[in-house]
């Protein structure tokens, strides 16, 4: 039992100066007499053990030979060693001993480098976050490069990680920064390094062919050595600390327009954290002047493949489907795809070209595609219809359900639909769709009256050969005077 310094030195006085008893002292001060002994240094010495003896003892040399050949050799691979060899301990008990004796790693040293002006860009990117689109949702990533002299940072949202992207980015990048730096610092993703081993690797040809059109030479960090490339490691936390944060991004196009203001209000006139009495930007004017000139051509960055297209007259790539001419249905195409179109080509000629969707499991239809199925299939002329209302307006499925709840027939409201369609055109249609759903009506007439208001609004006038099918036959519209309406009626 310890006791306080206080309380020792108050033992000793009584029993040195007050010539107090043990006992006496013990009952005073309410500690136990061996305490006072303690203290007063009158306890007999401890007998002499040897070392107790430990199921372990007979396999410490072995352990010691595994860890020095092995420094990260775990406790429980261990245990499965000596377990053949006759040990009947716990691996509890080969842990602790483990943990006493593994040697400690050796402290690494870096290098602190200061690379020369329009050397060195660092390249990578970061996850932040997801955005919903149509049929599900996407992983949002940011994609940046820093020279590493200026610390001149360039970045921008994508949402996907594959070489097609890689080199879109880097092509925007070297534009933005007026050149390109003499090389590309990447750590080892599969979209910039197919293979390695140690300090040989193979590059993915799309990336060589990009580095050899700006004469750019890629390097690699080494594998595990995240630090070889700091300066965007860092940038990569600053965006996520100063632009990131407390931010909702809802759809690609406003993150990247919020993310280029960010960029070029806070990130450029920053500090440098070197020259401290100068900004990025100021740096990054010294080090443009150091960069690689661009090239008179920009390198083409579209993914290029071969497709079929299915007896939908429609191809698949990335998950949705985009329509070709029916004639095209069954022909092997090639997709040519940037992050903003998709064209699809036979030989030499352009079949059909649509934006590029980004949602999951969408089907993108160009009109004319469906209007030359119609005129080959008459047969499937109401489920085309919708269709096409659908295509024009995906919430009119709302409108659908309420008519199927009212016991309307959908054929009718379909083609009542689209003659409407036909007769006021698609903004005013839309726009009255659009109103009713908001107002919780179903009622055909209500949509039409909806249409009319919006006509009327907009003074346009409705077509004659439309508002007057060809089927009505011309006849002359003999006038009424128009006083015999005053006129009482004669009984």
């Amino acid at each position: 039992m310890t006791v306080p310094p206080a309380i020792e030195a108050e033992i000793r006085r009584l029993f040195f100066a007050e010539h107090w008893k043990v006992g006496t002292i013990a009952r005073q001060l309410d500690v136990h007499h061996d305490v006072v002994r303690r203290v007063l240094g009158l306890l007999p010495p401890p007998e002499a053990t040897g070392p107790r003896a430990q199921r372990l003892d007979p396999y410490r040399e072995f352990i010691a030979a595994q860890l020095k050949d092995y420094p990260r050799l775990r406790a429980t691979r261990l245990f499965d060693m000596i377990r053949p060899r006759g040990y009947r301990g716990s691996v509890r008990t080969l842990r602790r001993w483990v943990a006493h004796v593994r040697p400690a790693p050796q402290a690494e040293v870096f290098l602190r480098l200061q690379p020369l002006p329009g050397e060195q860009a660092q390249i990578d990117w970061a996850h932040v976050g997801t955005i919903p689109v149509p049929g599900g949702e996407r992983s949002l990533w940011v994609f940046l490069m820093v020279l590493a002299y200026s610390r001149a940072l360039w970045a921008e949202l994508v949402f996907e990680l594959t070489t097609d992207s890689l080199c879109r980015s880097l092509v925007r990048a070297t534009t933005w920064m007026g050149g390109s730096a003499r090389q590309w610092l990447f750590d080892n993703p599969k979209t910039v390094v197919l293979e390695r081993h140690g300090d040989a690797a193979r590059f993915h040809p799309d990336l060589l062919d990009l580095a050899g059109h700006y004469h750019v030479q890629p390097r690699l960090c080494a594998v595990g050595k995240g630090n070889q490339k700091g300066r965007v490691e860092r940038a990569v936390r600053y965006l996520r600390e100063r632009c990131f944060a407390g931010r909702r991004i809802t759809d690609l196009a406003t993150g990247n327009r919020e993310l280029a203001r960010f960029l070029e209000e806070i990130a450029l006139p920053r500090p440098h954290p070197v020259f401290k009495d100068r900004s990025v930007a100021d740096v990054l004017v010294e080090e443009r002047r150091q960069l690689l000139p661009l090239p008179a051509t920009p390198a083409a960055t579209d993914r290029v493949l071969s497709v079929a297209a299915d007896k939908t007259a429609s191809v698949r790539f990335d998950t949705n489907l985009y329509s070709v001419p029916p004639a095209a249905a069954g022909k092997t195409l090639t997709l040519v795809a940037s992050d903003t179109r998709v064209r699809l080509v036979e030989g030499a000629l352009e079949v059909a070209h649509h934006p590029r969707c980004w949602g999951r499991r969408q089907v993108i239809e160009l009109p004319e595609h469906r209007a030359e199925i119609l005129r080959l299939k008459r047969a499937a002329q109401e489920l085309k219809g919708r269709d096409r209302l659908r295509a024009l307006l995906p919430s009119i499925d709302a409108l659908y359900a309420r008519w199927i709840e009212a016991g309307r027939s959908l054929r009718h409201m379909t083609a009542f639909a689209n003659r409407l369609l036909d007769l006021y055109g698609e903004a005013i249609f839309t726009h009255a769709v659009t109103e009713i759903l908001q107002r919780g009506l179903h009622d055909p007439g209500a949509l039409a009256q909806l249409c009319e208001q919006q006509r009327r609004a907009h003074a346009r006038p409705v077509p004659i050969e439309i508002a007057v099918p060809s089927h009505v036959p011309d006849r002359d519209v003999i006038p009424h005077n128009l006083e015999d309406y005053d006129d009482p009626p004669q009984r």
